[in-house]
């Protein structure tokens, strides 16, 4: 179910098995996936600590990453969801060179 909604709010994204997961790329840059872990399924957003969203309540320590755990299928809020996803397109990070700037990230976009 989040697949579906991710593909129809980010239809210029291109999605891809990333490191053993399906992760959703815009201009090459990954903005936002998931992977099955002991918590749970865990929906990541990479930029989603500036997304100024409680819901994304697990904050990386090193990156802008920030995500949520779900159970069932049932907890996901789809009106949270679709907000975090716009977010997602305005609101990045610059992943894609991260390895050729030596761990240092560049804001790519921060729009409303």
């Amino acid at each position: 179910m989040q697949s579906e909604i991710i593909d129809k709010d980010l239809p210029l994204a291109e999605s891809k098995i990333w490191h053993r997961h399906p992760v959703w790329f815009l201009d090459g840059n990954p903005t936002v996936g998931y992977s099955i872990q002991k918590l749970g399924v865990r929906l990541m957003f990479w930029s989603g600590a500036d997304f100024g969203e409680q819901g994304l309540n697990v904050v990386g320590k090193k990156f802008k990453d920030a995500s949520i755990f779900y159970q069932r299928v049932s907890e996901i809020d789809q009106e949270d969801l679709v907000r975090w996803l716009e977010k997602s397109k305005a609101i990045q990070w610059d992943y894609k060179n991260i390895v050729k700037r030596k761990g240092e990230l560049v804001r790519l976009r921060c729009k409303g």
